[in-house]
């Protein structure tokens, strides 16, 4: 008998086959007092251990490279944090052995990120799936992770770890199904990547039972377990349906009746501009450069390491825009070299230009290197600082931006609620805005985006998201300016549609979204976008405006 079940669709396509579980953890190890004199044997096991995890997890993400090595490069450097180490050490001196010292230490490293507020809380699991590639390692034991399987099936798991996600073969894998995890989590923006369909947030989704048949829909969130043989050919005549409209859908982003609206790509350095460009990115719209500054967190790249990223990616888009975002460090980002070793909540402290403002030195490095990276390129660069506030904050942005002799325009991430509020403040100082809907939604709802529990609060299509980006939209049309979304809002097609309705002039998405948005916003015209925009502000929930905007333009 058919069930059906509902979550959050974050990854586009329809996958029909088997559930198939992710490997369980491992167990804790058991609690033995070793002999004194074996300490310093324990300690050198713990830190080959730790070192094979970290290189490995390196090594995944130079594999991987895009969203997927950021995210990796983050979790060695979890593995290798020096106060983690430290009390691994201590606690092995008091007579725990390797194994039993790491996942103590793990597990109160986990308490303090659990009580340091949602936005940190959030990155337990990648700490726990640290945790447990290094005790496996010294336990002798196979690593958690991808079960084995000749046949494609559809994978199951309270969450995914990042280790996991970006190396997943997408031709055995047809689809993810995840209990934790928002719109934005890490195993979101890694399935676009992929393009493989995905749900997350489902409830009770680790009960289903291990090969019984699913049908998932990446679009509508909808899980039908056990489907029927009409469900499933018309979930199949539907992602046909899409599938030509991609195929037919080709050139600029624009509406039915000729309004351009630029689609961009958002990468993560040069390994994801082949796809970029592939896809029919008309630029990039987020150019993260944190990547070259996780490689080591105790000191800045040389100039002239990152003059030569940052033209690799300049050269890929002659005559075309390309938006660079300034290090973002802090909160789930941090930097030995850069952010403050212990606050009460990283989120909420001294983060993106907030700790370049504090180091001004990495950010005038940062910012000659990207003069030098455009000399003689013709591309339009432009540069953006992250968490941007107030006026003051702008104003001190484009001081630098100056100082350094930079021939690009200087804008604004609106991620901050306050940036939103005062935008045409904001802009007196700078020429463009951009909006980053991941971090202004979870800043808004003060619901972290890789917390299941809230994810409700971390829907884009939430109305007072909305109110926002139109307060945002207006202060740059009543300036003459303009106002991008680079936010994962910008790859849901419909909510592209609203978007372009509120009046965002730009959007930037994963490479993987940007057919599914072309076609979409081709179908209809920049009125119909307008009043299913004016739809979707005038509900009360998530839901009723997504609804809303679907009755108006009668999308299926």
């Amino acid at each position: 008998m058919e069930t059906t079940l509902r979550g959050v669709g974050v990854s586009h396509g329809v996958a029909i086959g088997e559930v198939r579980h992710m490997g369980t953890a491992v167990l804790e190890p058991p609690a033995r007092q070793i002999p004194k004199e074996d300490a310093e044997r324990e300690q050198a096991r713990a830190h080959q251990a730790v070192e094979a995890v970290a290189a490995d997890l390196t090594a995944r993400g130079n594999l991987a490279g895009g969203e997927a090595q950021a995210v990796l490069e983050a979790q060695a450097l979890m593995a290798r944090d020096p106060e983690l180490m430290a009390d691994v050490e201590r606690r092995i001196a008091d007579g725990s052995s390797a194994e039993r010292a790491v996942y103590d230490a793990f597990a109160a490293y986990r308490e303090l990120l659990a009580a340091a507020g949602e936005y940190l809380a959030g990155r337990v699991a990648d700490l726990d799936d640290v945790r447990n590639r290094i005790v496996a390692r010294l336990l002798g034991v196979p690593m958690p992770g991808v079960p084995d399987s000749d046949e494609p099936y559809v994978l199951v798991a309270r969450d995914l770890a990042p280790a996991d996600t970006a190396l997943l073969d997408p031709s055995l894998v047809l689809g993810f199904v995840t209990e934790e995890g928002g719109p934005t989590s890490h195993t979101a923006i890694l399935a676009r990547a992929l393009g493989v369909p995905a749900v997350v947030a489902l409830p009770g989704a680790v009960e289903l039972t291990e090969g019984a048949e699913v049908a998932v829909d990446g679009g509508t969130g909808r899980i039908f377990v056990g489907p029927t043989a009409r469900t499933k050919e018309e979930l199949r005549s539907a992602a046909a349906e899409r599938a030509a409209a991609l195929a037919a859908s080709t050139g600029p982003g624009a509406t039915s009746d000729g309004h351009k609206v630029p689609l961009l790509a958002n990468i993560g350095g040069p390994a994801d501009v082949a796809a970029a460009v592939e896809a029919g990115a008309e630029g990039v719209g987020l150019f993260r450069t944190e990547f070259l500054f996780l490689d080591d967190s105790t000191r800045a790249p040389s100039e002239e390491k990152q003059v030569e990223a940052y033209r690799a990616v300049l050269e890929a888009f002659p005559e075309a825009r390309v938006v660079v975002r300034v290090l973002d460090a802090g909160a789930d980002k941090p930097l030995e070299f850069l952010t403050p070793a212990a606050e009460p909540n990283p989120a909420l402290g001294v983060r993106g230009l907030r700790s370049l403002l504090e180091n001004p030195e990495v950010l005038a490095t940062q910012l000659a290197a990207l003069s030098k990276a455009a000399e003689g390129l013709p591309v339009y660069l432009e540069v953006m600082a992250p968490m941007v506030a107030d006026r003051t904050d702008a104003k001190a942005f484009a001081a630098a931006c100056r100082a350094a002799g930079l021939r690009a325009k200087v804008g604004a991430m609106v991620e901050v609620p306050s940036a939103a509020l005062r935008a045409r403040s904001v802009l007196q100082e700078v020429e463009f805005l951009s909006l980053g809907t991941n971090d202004l939604a979870q800043y808004t709802f003060a619901a972290d985006r890789q917390v299941g529990a809230v994810s409700r609060l971390q829907d884009p299509w939430q109305p007072a998201l909305l109110d926002l980006v139109a307060l945002s939209t207006e202060a740059a049309g009543a300036e003459g300016k303009s106002c991008g979304v680079c936010g994962e809002a910008a790859s849901d097609p419909l909510l592209a549609c609203v978007l372009t309705g509120l009046g965002v002039t730009s959007l930037s998405m994963g490479a993987a979204s940007i057919p599914h948005v072309r076609a979409t916003l081709g179908r209809y015209t920049l009125a119909q976008c307008e009043r299913a925009a004016a739809a979707a502000r005038a509900a009360d929930t998530a839901d009723e405006a997504r609804a809303a905007a679907s009755a108006v333009l009668g999308a299926r």
